[in-house]
């Protein structure tokens, strides 16, 4: 079975969509709802806080829209030092998202933070649970190796929260368009990220063990922000069509 969803919502005979609960699909997938842009403003007045605090205006934009969005959602400035990532990089993974790479999260909480397109996640379905105890692989590996063999190559890869699951994307050569690779943990994480910068792989990281979920998806969003303005983009497209509009708490900002 498909994990894609949309609010819950599953593919019907005829193109419509019937409600499917999360117990029958074990993937996850977000999906943008309609919103009017209007910005909250405890929001702006982060941003305001935030950039009085660090100037990061000299930094180039796509690094520093993700820079910005990580210190945000962490409340952390440190990652102004730790972040790695290269503008040409950074704008392949913009490019590839507006051409419409499918977006792959290797944690329910990393795809349930990404609101501007649909996310395919596997770590929660029966499959991966028995491909992990079959294969004697982690739960996160498992699901790497089922979101590959469903997305294929090309896609954009969401690590936040296993560093297993950043060593078997390396592991399986899944010829990735771009790799956010920001999992958390005093055991391995900055190992991994540190092997996701040494193969060459189109990446952004960080050096510390620090990360997790909410950063993971807070720099997804900053460059799915930037596909969703490129003229004639398909970022946020799934499996079922176009998005069905935007969703950004800083389109006005």
């Amino acid at each position: 079975m498909s994990c894609w969803k949309a609010n819950g919502a599953g593919p019907e005979p005829g193109g419509g969509l019937a409600a499917v609960g999360p117990e029958e699909v074990g993937g996850v997938v977000t999906w943008p709802e309609r919103s009017s842009a209007v910005i909250d403003p405890v929001i702006e007045e982060s941003y305001r806080v935030l950039r009085a605090k660090l100037d990061l205006s000299r930094l180039p934009k796509f690094s520093r829209d993700v820079t910005e969005r990580v210190i945000h959602a962490s409340a952390d400035y440190d990652y102004f030092t730790d972040i790695k990532c290269d503008e040409d990089g950074l704008a392949e993974a913009v490019a590839a998202l507006a051409a419409g790479a499918p977006v792959i999260a290797d944690a329910a909480m990393v795809a349930a933070g990404i609101t501007k397109c649909p996310v395919l996640c596997k770590i929660n379905e029966p499959l991966t649970r028995r491909l992990a105890r079959t294969a004697s692989i982690t739960r996160a590996a498992a699901a790497v190796r089922l979101a590959f063999g469903e997305a294929g190559p090309g896609a954009v890869w969401v690590v936040g929260g296993s560093a297993a699951a950043l060593a078997e994307i390396l592991s399986r050569r899944v010829e990735p368009a771009f790799v956010i690779g920001l999992p958390a943990g005093l055991i391995g994480a900055a190992e991994a990220k540190q092997a996701l910068r040494a193969s060459g792989l189109p990446s952004m990281s960080n050096v510390s063990g620090k990360g997790g979920p909410a950063v993971a998806a807070a720099a997804c969003n900053a460059l799915l922000r930037h596909a969703l303005a490129a003229t004639g983009s398909r970022a946020g497209w799934g499996p079922g069509g176009p998005p069905l509009g935007p969703d950004d708490d800083l389109a006005a900002w």
